[in-house]
């Protein structure tokens, strides 16, 4: 069982790092050769060389043609996978993104088309729709933006959505750019940040409502992990209601290692688990610093990991029979209260 409590001051908690790669040659040792005279050396990996020396930084250069070997225009290009022939031009890695390519619902592809953030390739309207506001904004936003506008059949248009009310509307577009972890964690003249942090939620629709609640109380960004987690689908998108357009979201490889780059950057931990003995009304003046409000998955809550780097854990008092929240209905309180201290 997960302690309970909170830990108390402006102590850190500190962390071992293990790095638990062996070294060593191969386990058969060093290759012999079987027979013939050679006039190069034989490497451990059973490649012949065919007359050169091998050098010990790891990166060839080609004299010729003729050995049919690649030449690297830099050693930064053959260590980061560009490798590159003379003359060419860089391997460019490619943007990281959160997907979001197919956005359905009224109010998320309006605000699609309001944020104005990525490029929205075309459109697609139910023909039996009826006429309101929502939808004479979309079509007149397209318009201006010179966006495809398709009238296609419901059945159609219900085959291809992803969620399961589209609610006569699907647009298409580029990808949602990730957000610099680095930056979104800089402290800010006359502002502290103010993040909320994502451990493991997996369904799209918590997901989205989640950051919908993060927009309405200025949350500054939020920090999902790579893994184990879900990121911006269409039922996330249209959950959001066009929120996904508005809020930074920035993807980690390990969310406990962001934590701890958080602190080292002067900013508060503050988790949320319906475990802990102090409650969320207890924050104080702690709201008004930099801070970062973890979030656990629907079910099992906050992580050991995640949960032994917090500096405060706290929990929403519950009156009634149930003993906890909704994620997204525990971020919105959790989020007001923490706005409420930063505006008061």
């Amino acid at each position: 069982m997960a302690p309970r409590g909170a830990s108390s001051g402006k102590g850190r908690p500190s962390g071992r790092s293990t790095s638990g790669g062996a070294s060593g040659g191969s386990a058969g040792g060093a290759a012999r050769p079987t027979g013939g005279k050679q006039s190069g050396s034989r490497s451990t990996g059973g490649a012949r060389s065919t007359g050169g020396s091998r050098s010990t930084g790891g990166s060839r250069s080609a004299s010729s043609s003729k050995t049919g070997s690649r030449q690297f225009n830099s050693r930064g290009a053959g260590r980061t996978g560009g490798v590159t022939r003379p003359g060419e031009a860089p391997v460019r890695k490619p943007e990281k993104t959160l997907g979001g390519e197919q956005v359905e619902g009224r109010q998320a592809v309006r605000e699609l088309l309001i944020a104005g953030k990525r490029k929205v390739k075309e459109i697609w309207i139910a023909s039996d729709l009826d006429e309101n506001d929502v939808i004479g904004d979309i079509v007149q936003l397209a318009k201006n933006e010179r966006v495809m506008l398709l009238e296609v059949n419901r059945r159609k248009l219900e085959a291809v959505a992803r969620s399961e009310a589209p609610q006569g509307v699907i647009a298409f577009a580029g990808s949602l750019p990730e957000a610099d972890f680095a930056d979104m964690i800089k402290r800010r003249a006359g502002r502290a940040p103010f993040l909320v942090a994502v451990d493991g939620v997996t369904d799209p629709g918590n997901l989205g409502a989640l950051l919908r609640c993060c927009d309405g109380a200025g949350v500054d960004g939020v920090v999902l992990p790579r893994h184990r987690a879900v990121h911006i689908t269409p039922t996330a998108a249209k959950a959001a209601a066009g929120a996904v357009e508005h809020v930074p979201m920035a993807v980690v490889g390990g969310l406990p290692q962001a934590l701890i780059r958080m602190k080292d950057a002067g900013i508060w931990i503050i988790g949320l688990d319906d475990a802990a003995d102090r409650s969320l009304f207890e924050i104080g003046d702690l709201a008004t610093e930099g801070v970062c409000l973890v979030l656990g998955a629907e079910g099992a809550g906050l992580s050991r990991l995640a949960r032994e780097r917090c500096d405060m854990i706290v929990s929403i008092p519950m009156r009634g029979r149930l003993s906890s929240l909704n994620v997204s209905a525990a971020a919105a309180l959790a989020c007001y209260e923490i706005a409420r201290a930063r505006t008061a």
